[in-house]
C-alpha cells in the first residue's frame, strides 16, 4: 500500500499564514495553480525542488510569527512598499521566488536596520 500524505492543511496553513492565495503560492515555489491542485487532492506529491521551497517558506511563515504581534501585521508587511525592496512590497519579491530575499529583510528589521 502507498504512503500518501495530505498536503491540504499544510498548504492551507502556508496560505494563510502568508496572506496569499492558492494562485500565488504557485507562483513562489515556482509552478502553477494546476500542480497545486493535484497536490491539494492528493494526486501528485511536491519534488525536490517544490518541496525545498515550501519548506523555505514554512520557515518565513514562522519567522513573520515570530516577527509580528499578529498575522494581520504580517499580511501588512508583506504588502508595503519597502526600501529594502527598492520601493516594491516584500510579496512582490515572494512572487518573484526570492523567499530568501524576504528573510534577509526580516533579519535586518528584526536587527533594527530600518523601520
Amino acid at each position: 500500500m502507498p504512503l500518501t500524505i495530505d498536503l491540504s492543511p499544510h498548504l492551507a496553513h502556508l496560505t494563510a499564514a502568508l496572506g496569499i492565495s492558492y494562485d500565488e503560492l504557485a507562483h513562489v515555489v515556482g509552478t502553477d495553480r494546476k500542480t497545486v491542485s493535484r497536490w491539494l487532492a492528493g494526486e501528485s506529491f511536491p519534488q525536490t525542488a517544490n518541496r525545498a521551497a515550501l519548506d523555505a517558506l514554512e520557515a518565513l511563515a514562522l519567522r513573520l510569527d515570530e516577527t509580528f504581534d499578529s498575522p494581520e501585521g504580517a499580511h501588512l508587511w508583506l504588502r508595503s512598499r519597502s526600501g529594502y525592496f527598492g520601493g516594491l512590497c516584500p510579496l512582490d519579491a515572494l512572487l518573484r521566488g526570492r523567499i530568501d530575499a524576504v528573510s534577509a529583510a526580516l533579519d535586518a528589521l528584526d536587527a533594527g536596520v530600518f523601520v
